[in-house]
């Protein structure tokens, strides 16, 4: 049966979302009402407004994307407004069925009012447990190095990831700035995590070539990679990643508005989903991108030809990539075969109606 894709039909599909930035998914209603709280200026006084401004449209590569950040963070500096941040994030996700989100954030950027780093991960944990308990959904937080950071900087997040292994923490990320700023110099904070048995992805191959892939993988003992854009420049390297089903998060709408790619079309993910190769469909930035991870799906299918098949294998492929134990994963991974199965029985007994 061949199932005509729609919206509707993406939005009903279970879905994971395992790359998604906490300080880049605010709603604009609660950053006005958290700038007033705090005494912040914002660029625009009105929701909408707001949105249009904070949505990156004249962005010449990443490092121009990642202004508009200041604004978010300045009303991220509480451990009230993370703890909201976090429940709202996770109820957004929720009212799309995504299923199991792993949101990602640096708490060294939400302590410029002396916030403890400790309640900078507690806060938005304390959110994401109430979201858990009231909607269902399934979260985990990833703790993200800066690049232009000191390398000291990432071994403290990497201490702070350890700690809170078991506790919702399930990973260490490296973000920021990629030109200039090799993983290579973060290697011992990644160390760190690894050898307490926890789990790495890093940012690279977006704003710099695959070389920056070939470091993730090999200096930082990556598991997965955010973005993997231009990967498809050393074959040897994609072929490695295939081999080593090492997945790839992709995030569509993003690389478009930071030069990565040139349009929706000629991404690569279309290469490396025909190739092989494990990769999952994620937002980055819900507010920075104006997009949510149905709206990621639905650009797939409308620029690159994904069959409604074909983005249910992602979606799979999405919950089987996560950071998870594993029989908790099986678990999760059953149901959703079970819900997509019984949404294309639903689309079958429609035809035949």
């Amino acid at each position: 049966m061949t199932m005509t894709v729609t919206r509707e039909l993406l939005h009903r599909l279970p879905k994971a979302e395992l790359h998604v930035h906490l300080d880049g998914s605010l709603r604009p209603e609660t950053m006005l009402e958290l700038a007033a709280e705090y005494g912040k200026p914002m660029p625009a006084a009105q929701p909408e407004a707001l949105a249009d401004y904070m949505h990156v449209q004249d962005a010449r590569n990443l490092v121009e994307y990642l202004e508009r950040f200041e604004i978010t963070l300045s009303v991220m500096q509480t451990a009230e407004s993370l703890e909201r941040i976090a429940y709202e994030l996770a109820e957004d996700l929720a009212a799309e069925n995504v299923r199991y989100a792993e949101i990602r954030y640096s708490p060294i950027l939400h302590t410029r009012g002396a916030l403890p780093l400790t309640e900078a991960v507690d806060a938005p944990l304390r959110g994401l447990a109430r979201a858990e308990a009231e909607l269902g959904i399934r979260t985990s937080l990833i703790i993200c190095g800066i690049r232009n950071m000191d390398p000291g900087t990432s071994r403290d997040l990497a201490d702070l990831t350890v700690a809170y292994k078991d506790r919702g923490v399930v990973a260490f990320d490296l973000a920021g700035a990629e030109y200039n700023y090799p993983a290579k110099k973060h290697k011992d904070a990644f160390y760190t995590v690894i050898n307490k048995n926890m789990a790495a992805t890093i940012h690279a191959g977006e704003a710099y070539g695959p070389e920056s892939i070939h470091q993730a993988l090999h200096y930082c003992q990556a598991d997965r990679i955010g973005h993997g854009t231009r990967l498809f420049e050393d074959p040897d390297l994609m072929r490695y990643v295939n081999d080593c089903r090492i997945p790839i998060e992709i995030c569509l709408t993003s690389n478009v508005q930071t030069r990565a790619v040139a349009g929706f079309a000629e991404h690569p993910v279309r290469t490396y989903y025909d190739a092989g190769i494990v990769l999952s469909l994620n937002t980055d930035n819900r507010l920075m991108s104006a997009t949510t991870v149905t709206e990621e799906y639905w650009r797939a299918h409308q620029h690159l030809g994904f069959t409604w098949t074909e983005l249910a294998d992602i979606a799979l492929m999405g919950f089987h990539s996560a950071f998870l134990h594993r029989a908790d994963k099986l678990a999760l991974i059953e149901s959703v075969k079970t819900e997509i199965a019984g949404i294309e029985a639903e689309a079958e007994a429609d035809m035949q109606a």
